[in-house]
């Protein structure tokens, strides 16, 4: 082997054994994927299942309506709430009612008639005990969609059960291509489990390489390794190293899932498909190799985790801008900005690969987006590996653009 090479190998086996023999190690392993898999899937059961449980009062003059909405309210598919049926005249009870924490809001039902006669639509007045209570607001809204349609129906002498398959909301089988049933939801999930998985994975090693860099550069062990070993293959090492152990965390994860997915994929619904893994690795690996360049250059020029710190939203900004696009993502993945952005090489190893999970992109852009992330990582490697041979032995106060400019003028 050449003796460069047998020095990057060096350097990367001090680095993964290292950590794969630590406590952090083991316990983040088993910790990360338990709190995001049960954060994403245990907000998506609670939400599935909860139902609103307000109190409310419903005041109105007409008692039918007020009794058809208190009986949708109380006994509706998503709604399980206490309704009190009230005479008008009584706002100022239900007022401080409410400031006594007795009920959660009143609605009021106010008829208007014309000069004829005729009775116009009713104007609903809603008063909550908190206006942030979005939960009520939109339960109260919904049921009276429902009773007021269920209404106009009976008066043009469409039977309850007519009514009710009317009303009844419609269901759509989602078919994947291969001709197989797929769940919608917990095809997100999986997406945006895996998003929020390669975010913190990548974040983490990266900034473990800049902290590695740190570490050494106080203990001064630098000034001896520098003795027999080039920056260059240091800083190699460094990467190969630490991404590694990333590698064996997803790849333990990733083991994991499949097992999970065998055993209780056909009771719960959740699947991870072969495709979904292997572009999680690929676009993890490039990830961390571009994102981890940078923190390796940052590390170099920084002296403690402090300064470490006011430096880091070179590599927050481009995640920040990844979490900001999701929506876009989500509600249009094929759309001419989701295209845009997942081809950005410091938002591609996200955003394609989100796009990927949730609705398979033309080859074209995938193959597009690969390009320009290798290219990028040569361009940031190239940079950084000058900043971090002068920056390595460099003490004292960080350097300013222009020494960091002069830096890079350096063979």
């Amino acid at each position: 082997m050449p003796k460069n090479l047998q020095n990057i190998w060096l350097i990367a086996k001090r680095e993964y054994t290292e950590r794969v023999r630590t406590k952090a190690f083991i316990i983040s392993t088993v910790l990360i994927p338990a709190l995001m898999g049960g954060g994403v899937f245990g907000v998506a059961a609670i939400t599935r299942h909860s139902k609103t449980t307000s109190h409310i009062a419903i005041m109105a003059s007409e008692p039918q309506p007020a009794r058809d909405l208190k009986q949708e309210l109380e006994h509706g598919e998503d709604t399980s709430m206490a309704v009190d049926l009230v005479a008008p005249g009584n706002g100022e009870t239900l007022s401080r009612e409410i400031a006594g924490k007795q009920i959660d809001g009143y609605l009021e039902i106010i008829q208007t008639p014309d000069s004829d006669g005729a009775l116009h639509r009713p104007v609903f007045n809603f008063t909550p005990r908190s206006s942030a209570d979005i939960a009520t607001s939109d339960s109260i809204k919904s049921a009276l969609q429902t009773v007021m349609t269920r209404e106009y129906l009976a008066a043009h002498h469409v039977s309850a059960e007519e009514a009710k398959a009317l009303l009844d909301p419609a269901k759509v089988n989602v078919i994947e291509s291969n001709g197989r049933h797929a769940d919608s939801k917990q095809s997100f999930y999986v997406a945006y489990t895996l998003f929020f998985l390669m975010y913190m994975v990548v974040l983490l090693y990266g900034m473990n390489v800049a902290r590695s860099i740190i570490e050494e550069k106080t203990s001064r062990i630098f000034e001896v390794l520098l003795a027999t070993i080039k920056p260059d293959e240091l800083l190699a090492g460094k990467i190969l190293g630490v991404g590694s152990v990333g590698l064996t965390q997803v790849g333990i994860w990733m083991a994991a899932a499949l097992l999970f997915a065998t055993q209780a994929g056909a009771m719960s619904g959740i699947t991870i498909n072969a495709t979904q893994i292997i572009f999680f690795i690929i676009y993890f690996t490039l990830g961390y190799a571009l994102y981890s360049s940078v923190a390796a250059a940052l590390g170099a020029m920084t002296n403690s985790e402090q300064e470490l710190q006011q430096l880091n939203m070179f590599l927050m900004m481009p995640l920040f801008l990844c979490m900001g696009m999701l929506p876009v993502l989500i509600t249009s993945p094929n759309s001419l900005l989701a295209r845009i952005v997942s081809q950005i090489p410091f938002c591609a190893p996200l955003l394609m690969n989100f796009r990927i999970s949730i609705a398979m992109p033309q080859p074209w852009e995938i193959a597009l987006s690969i390009g320009l992330i290798v290219v990028s990582i040569f361009a940031v490697l190239w940079i950084s590996s000058r900043i971090y041979r002068v920056g390595i032995l460099m003490y004292g106060k960080k350097p300013n653009l222009p020494e960091i400019l002069r830096w890079l003028k350096y063979s």
